[in-house]
């Protein structure tokens, strides 16, 4: 890609809490800003418009502090969102990839998409870089998600602007971006996961330095993902070879299953499956393999462990449950 596209989003949810918010819209957006960089992430252009708001007619508390506008601000100065999200698509050219501060503005973006019924204009799958994540891989930790504010302060790099507006942090996240080893780290793009594979052809598959990704498509139940031989193989991630399973897959809460697989030529392999939901039944499935260490393997059977004592806990429940449900029958 020739050019990035740095963006952040503020939004606004239901003044009113979760039970007057519209499910299809949870967030609606009232700023958008973006910065674009050259090959040599040099910034060559910014784009900043407000949103007039159509859904939620009152600001939260929470948005109206953090992002200091008000609703007469973004209805005198705000643009219907059809309008502003044509402009910036206009804006963005060609040839480019998005550039956020962790994944939730690709999300939101879509789902204001979609709730006016605008034509998604984006490839899929959406590849994207997740600047928290890099940031994160820079420090040798990307599970811990920092804050953009963090990595400033952390860097060292100026604070000229205020936080929690839209063109400043994406000023903001262009400069973490020059000031970490972006090459090294840019073979780690995430993709967005707001439209999912629609069948098998559509699945995705991706290879890092350290593991690799799968991203299924939706399956009608977890049993039937959970079926899928596709879903719950395991493959060395050097030679290739499908592998048997050390451990079979577990879960310690229903969301995540761990494996533990043996290639006889190049060691440990550990497997993590993420169950995501669709709706009440359906799913999908996200899936990375990677090689394990003795650390990583006897993290993995401290939670076989946990697994196999909750598991225990239970079935004497039932076991009591079902003792006490007889002796009551027989003393009635």
């Amino acid at each position: 890609m020739s050019t990035y596209i740095v963006m952040d989003l503020e939004w606004n949810q239901s003044p009113y809490g979760k039970e007057k918010s519209i499910e299809a819209l949870p967030s609606e957006i009232i700023e958008i800003g973006a910065v674009k960089l050259n090959e040599r992430m040099e910034q060559v252009s910014e784009f900043h418009q407000l949103v007039k708001p159509q859904v939620y007619r009152g600001m939260n508390r929470i948005a109206a502090r953090v992002t200091r506008l008000s609703m007469e601000e973004l209805q005198v100065l705000g643009q219907p969102f059809p309008k502003a999200f044509a402009e910036f698509v206009d804006w963005c050219g060609e040839d480019y990839r998005f550039c956020t501060w962790g994944p939730a503005d690709m999300l939101e973006l879509q789902r204001n998409i979609d709730y006016y019924r605008i034509p998604n204009p984006f490839g899929f799958p959406l590849y994207y870089y997740d600047v928290q994540k890099l940031y994160g891989l820079e420090l040798g930790d990307d599970k811990e998600k920092l804050s953009l504010e963090h990595a400033i302060d952390r860097l060292g790099l100026r604070q000229d602007k205020p936080f929690h507006r839209a063109l400043d942090d994406a000023c903001y996240t262009g400069k973490v971006m020059r000031a970490i080893d972006f090459e090294r780290w840019k073979t780690y793009v995430s993709v967005d996961y707001h439209r999912i594979p629609g069948n098998r052809e559509e699945e995705i598959y991706l290879e890092f330095p350290t593991y690799s990704k799968y991203v299924s498509r939706v399956f009608p139940s977890r049993n039937a993902a959970l079926s899928d031989r596709q879903v719950t193989g395991i493959a060395c991630r050097q030679c290739g070879r499908r592998l048997r399973k050390k451990v079979q897959w577990f879960s310690l809460n229903q969301k995540q299953y761990f494996c533990l697989a043996v290639c006889p030529d190049h060691g440990y392999v550990r497997g993590k499956l993420r169950i995501k939901k669709v709706d009440d039944e359906a799913v999908y499935v996200v899936k990375t393999v990677k090689s394990a260490d003795d650390s990583s393997v006897e993290k993995l059977m401290e939670k076989k462990m946990e697994h196999r004592r909750k598991r225990r806990q239970f079935l004497q429940k039932v076991k009591k449950a079902h003792k006490k449900e007889g002796s009551h029958k027989i003393s009635s």
